[in-house]
Parts: C-alpha cells; structure tokens; sequence
C-alpha cells in the first residue's frame, strides 16, 4: 500500500523494528495512519531479542498479530543460573498460562517476528513503510507541525506531521534532535553473541540458562526446533566455538554447527534523561538501553509503544489535551529503570569479578534463591504496577489501580475468544455488581461498554480477581491498566474528576486516517 500523502499522515515513525512497526499497527487500531521511515531496505540480519513475556504477548495480539506470532515462538520453561560447573543455583519457572492469558515466557527469532509485523503492517491501506529512506533531520518538537527531513535514491524529501516516535535504536537521531542525553546506569560489557542451527542432541531443558562464572560467564537457550544461542563475554584470547558449546554436548558428538549469526555486541545499561519533546517521542532502545540477562529490552519497547499510542490516539483523534501526553514518560521510565537495575543486578550476580567478595556474593544470591517463594516474587517483579499519577488512581490502601486484568477466555457473539477480543480497543468498565446510574452516566459520557463480569462466560477469573482486590467495578484503560476502582461498597469511581479532564475538549476529533486540518501534513522533494 502507499501512503496518500495529499490526504494526510499524522505520524511518522522513525525505524521500522518491532518497535517501530508495532506502534503502527497499534495506531491503526485506534484509526490513526502513519508513514514508518526505515534506512534499511529489508529486515537487518543481526541475533537480537529471543524472548517474549506473556504481556508482551498480548501486545503483539492488540497489534493484530496474536495468532501469526503464536506459530514462530516456543514456550520456555524460564531461567536458571547456574555455577561455573554448571550446576543449577537456582530456577525461576515460568509458567505455561500467565496472567495475561499466554504462556510466561516465549522463545523466538527477532527477524522472522519482523517479518511478521511488516507483513501485517503492508495489509494496512492507511500505513506505509518505507525502505531506504534514511531520516537527517527531526523537529522542533513543538505541539504544532513536526519537521522531518529524509533521503531516499529520489533525493531529499520533508515532510510535516502531528507527531513523530523515535524507535531509532540506540544511535538514535531523534533523541539528539530533542536535545536527550544518557544517564548512565553503570554497567557496560562486550559479549560475543552466536545463533547455531544443529541437529546434535543440545543438553537443554527448554529454558534460558546463565551461568554465572566470572572467569566465563555465558547465557544459553533453545529458540526453535533447531536452533539456538549462546552469548559469551569477550575476554583476551581467542576459544573455539565448539570448546565453548562443549557443556551443552555429549563428548562423542562430532557433527558440525550452521553457524547463523555471529557478532559482538556491547551491553549498556542507560536511560535518556527525557522521552519527549512536543509532539516528538522516544520508544524503544531509543529511551533506554537494557542487558539481555532477564530479556526484557525488546519487552520494555513494546511496552512503550502500547503505553503511548492509545493515548495519542486519544489526541489526535478526540481533541484530549496534551497533558495527557506527560504521561507516557512518568508511567514508563520508572518502569524502564527497574527493569535495567534488575538486568543490571544479574549481570554482576554473572560477572562481578573474581575477588573473594565475589565469590561471597555468588554463595549468598545461591543461599538466597532457596528461600522458599523468593523466585516466584522475582519473576513477578518484572512488571509490577505503575506507579500513581494523573492515569493511575491510588488510595491509601494499595488495590487494583495500575495493575493489568488478567485476560481470560470469555463468551463473544456465540464464540470463545480472548477478553481483550471481546473489549475491543476502548475503555472499558468491568462490573461485578450491578452498575448505579453515575457509573452508567460515565461511561456514556466517555462511550465506553459496562460489561458485568457474570455475563462474559469465563471460568471465574475475573469474578476471583475484582473480589480479592475488594472491587465492585475497575475502568480498564485501553492497554488494560486498570485506572480506577469503585471500592466494593462505594458507588462510584474514586477519582473520575481528575482523570476525565485529561480525557475530554472541546476541541473537534480528527477523521480515522487524517490529520487535523490545523497542521496538514506536507512532503515535497527538495
């Protein structure tokens, strides 16, 4: 499809990873049209992110591509570390049903899940993606028109939009643009990363194993029926493959290895100092760069773009005011830098040096790990619940508010299908008593369903969830964070007047697939 550029683009996304091009599906969703500018003409052919948690995964099923991913990805059964003789320290299981309605963690390849996205995003008439176009120049980010300038082998080309995401990686071109600089978070280390196609009999139990060895610390996994990967910290000197792989094989295996991918990396830990300038965005590697050790930073991108695009949607569709924008980055840095001081926190636990504190530090985290529930409450902790703010509503008392819905199977038109599937892509109000006319008044006002959760068919999960968290209705927010709860007993929701002003204007909403005619979009070829 191509873009009618006459007919106007409000977004311009720059970069077309995972992140990049589920932004634009997801903006699709809400009706928004976007224009992706990559500098590469076909998927970059580096070993990049293997693993999916079942959040994630329910992005990727709000982007339109649940089912399409569920064929290339394999479920895992989580991580372990073990010691430098291999011997397992301690397991973190995952498991084959998360909250979010998916198995907890999922392997795959980074390429073939792009190849995935792109298709998708080519079925959309209101989106392009457009290969070989390298941007050169990005902003002001002002609340008007947003300048973007790119090269292509036509020549130079400008074009104006509402607004402009960022998923430009970590060399990013819009974080300089927008004057953003990196907060270093003190953990930077080269590796060797390897993917290995063999049909040897891998010593493998279907997870992620890190060893934590500080003379050769190693990260290994199992990412399709043939396929795997190991990652080794560079160190002076030079090993073969097939001695560094050899723990993972019988000794009479002689075979050979397909090696797919081969390249160093550098892992950073790092978050910019700003997300956002006007109307311009950073997502992704752009705004925070993660080590792979809990792999999350592919994770914590999508994140970010299922965090932002509804609610630019929100202003750019329905006039919501720009405040609502501030948002995005309060709810997700917070986020992000947990996430990078947990990565930050198994690397040395992996590679803290050879000094007898060391050693004490590795003996301790293997002591620790037996405490019984401590690895469950870790794993939980990749993704606890959004701090309070303008969209997250919190009483003394902590409850549901900033935490997801589970998403169980529910009943739809006659079928089985997922809760989100039978929400949509809005607002909603999850009841489980019957709702007073100001809860029914509210949501006519924000054009949202009221749906009891005895009338959806599920297996009691929601009932169980809204109980224990002492609820009688939660408003879920289109990235199904709950926003407000009318406490059981209470009536109403808590604090509906400071949220449903970020919410309404006056202003007129902008047609599906068009800008505001305030700030026509416009391209010419310089």
């Amino acid at each position: 499809m191509t873009v009618d550029e006459a007919a106007g683009v409000p977004v311009v996304i720059v970069g077309a990873g995972p992140v990049g091009v589920t932004a634009a599906l997801l903006l699709a969703r809400h009706g928004i049209g976007s224009l992706v500018l990559e500098r590469h003409q076909d998927v970059y052919p580096l070993p990049r992110a293997v693993a999916a948690d079942d959040e994630v995964r329910r992005i990727l099923q709000a982007a339109g591509v649940g089912e399409e991913f569920a064929a290339i990805a394999r479920p895992a059964n989580g991580l372990r570390l073990l010691d430098a003789r291999h011997r397992v320290m301690a397991e973190f299981r995952r498991t084959g049903h998360g909250l979010h309605g998916y198995p907890q963690t999922s392997m795959f390849d980074q390429p073939a899940l792009e190849h995935v996205l792109r298709d998708a995003l080519a079925r959309l008439p209101e989106c392009e993606l457009r290969g070989g176009a390298e941007v050169t120049g990005v902003g002001p980010g002002t609340a008007g028109p947003v300048r973007v300038t790119y090269r292509d082998d036509d020549g130079e080309h400008e074009l104006w939009a509402d607004a402009v995401l960022g998923c430009d990686g970590a060399n990013s071109l819009t974080r300089r643009a927008i004057g953003a600089v990196w907060e270093d978070l003190r953990f930077e280390e080269r590796w060797t990363v390897v993917d290995v196609r063999t049909d040897a009999e891998v010593r493998c139990w279907e997870g992620v194993d890190q060893v934590c060895d500080p003379y050769r610390p190693a990260t290994f996994m199992r990412v399709g029926e043939d396929r795997y990967r190991w990652e080794f910290r560079v160190r002076d000197g030079q090993d073969r493959l097939r001695e560094l792989v050899a723990p993972w094989l019988a000794p009479s295996y002689d075979g050979d290895f397909e090696v797919v991918r081969e390249t160093q990396y550098t892992f950073r830990a790092r978050v910019a100092d700003r997300w956002r300038s006007g109307r311009v965005f950073l997502l992704g590697d752009a705004a925070h760069l993660t080590p792979p050790f809990i792999g999350q930073g592919l994770c914590s991108g999508l994140r970010d773009a299922f965090n932002l695009t509804w609610k630019l949607a929100r202003v750019l569709r329905q006039g919501a005011q720009d405040r609502l924008l501030d948002t995005y980055e309060s709810e997700r840095k917070p986020h992000a830098r947990h996430v990078i001081r947990l990565a930050v926190a198994l690397g040395w636990a992996m590679t803290g040096g050879q000094d007898g504190a060391a050693a004490l530090r590795r003996r301790a985290l293997a002591v620790a790990c037996r405490i019984p529930g401590l690895t469950g409450r870790a794993g939980r902790d990749l993704s606890p619940p959004l701090t309070a703010g303008p969209l997250v509503r919190r009483g003394v008392r902590r409850g549901l508010a900033g935490t997801h819905a589970p998403q169980p199977w529910v009943s739809a038109d006659g079928r089985r299908a997922r809760l989100d599937e039978r929400v949509g892509a809005s607002f909603a109000v999850l009841t489980a008593t019957e709702p007073g006319p100001s809860l029914t008044a509210l949501a006519r006002s924000l054009g949202i369903p009221v749906l009891p959760v005895s009338d959806l068919g599920d297996d009691g999960t929601l009932a169980a969830w809204m109980r224990a968290g002492r609820a009688d209705a939660v408003l879920l927010r289109p990235d199904r964070v709950v926003m407000d709860v009318v406490p059981a007993g209470g009536g109403d929701f808590t604090s509906a007047a400071d949220w449903a002003a970020l919410l309404h204007t006056a202003r007129s909403p902008v047609p599906a697939g068009r800008i505001a005619p305030r700030s026509p979009l416009r391209s010419t070829t310089r």
